[in-house]
């Protein structure tokens, strides 16, 4: 055994300190400066500027006149990651196909950990124009793509995963923040085969989620989602675009994975 990992140490010590570098960057709002960035990671300036230099080389920072922000290589690299799913691939025909929502702003999430991670998003041609970027997270409770994606879960594995006192934040006035209401929503959901926040993540906006299956064992459960104006949301609606979703997830399905489980 290599006696670095013997003796618990960090056996690439750089490239840890590159990798937080990255995460600093991915949280901030705008550019962070050498000053800022070393005080953050603990490290000296010239180490700072080692890894700085070695990571704007690669690509995967850029240096401004305000300071560093990330790169082009580090959204080349995102589109590389959704793009090894065949439903991501896919997922774009599949919605300028559909009579509903070719025209909608929808989404691919993912579960990570206790968020919804955005994957992909098709533009749809009367689609909202805001929304959450690529690789931006929403509380899972909270979102209609998180909310699809637990619905698959059984209440004692939702339970698991968040804790039973569980407080969720209050993005709005309108956000659930407890567990019980969670399982409430969740129940509903599953009935109805589309999950619904009525402008719990986003004033004004209402979002509409189903759950996709993996393609392959190994690909991570899916959801797709649309964001709708809230005045624009009445029930038809909503219920047109839920189906329109179901359709789309079916569309997306393996058809060999899904005879497996009904088996």
């Amino acid at each position: 055994m290599d006696e670095d990992a013997k003796e618990g140490r960090d056996p690439a010590p750089a490239v840890t300190r590159s990798i937080r570098l990255l995460g600093l960057l991915a949280d901030a709002r705008g550019p962070r400066t050498l000053t800022e960035l070393a005080g953050s990671l603990g490290l000296a300036k010239s180490s700072t500027a080692n890894l700085c230099l070695a990571l704007e080389a690669a690509g995967m920072i850029d240096r401004t006149a305000q300071g560093y922000r990330l790169g082009l290589r580090t959204a080349e690299l995102g589109g590389a990651f959704a793009a090894q799913f065949n439903q991501v691939r896919e997922f774009y025909t599949v919605c300028d196909s559909s009579e509903v929502l070719h025209a909608e702003l929808v989404q691919v999430a993912m579960l990570d950990g206790s968020d919804a991670l955005y994957l992909a998003r098709h533009e749809g041609s009367s689609s909202l124009r805001i929304g959450t970027p690529l690789g931006s997270r929403l509380p899972a409770p909270l979102s209609a793509t998180g909310r699809a994606l637990l619905s698959r879960m059984a209440d004692d594995e939702v339970i698991a995963l968040l804790g039973a006192d569980a407080v969720f934040p209050a993005l709005t006035e309108r956000s659930t923040t407890t567990m019980a209401g969670l399982l409430e929503v969740l129940a509903a959901a599953r009935k109805r085969g589309w999950a619904l926040d009525a402008e719990e993540s986003f004033r004004g906006v209402v979002g509409v989620a189903v759950p996709l299956d993996g393609w392959a064992p190994a690909d991570p459960p899916l959801a797709l989602g649309v964001a709708i104006r809230a005045a624009e949301a009445d029930y038809e609606r909503i219920e047109r675009v839920g189906e329109a979703l179901q359709a789309a997830a079916a569309a997306l399905t393996n058809p060999f994975s899904a005879a497996a489980r009904s088996r």
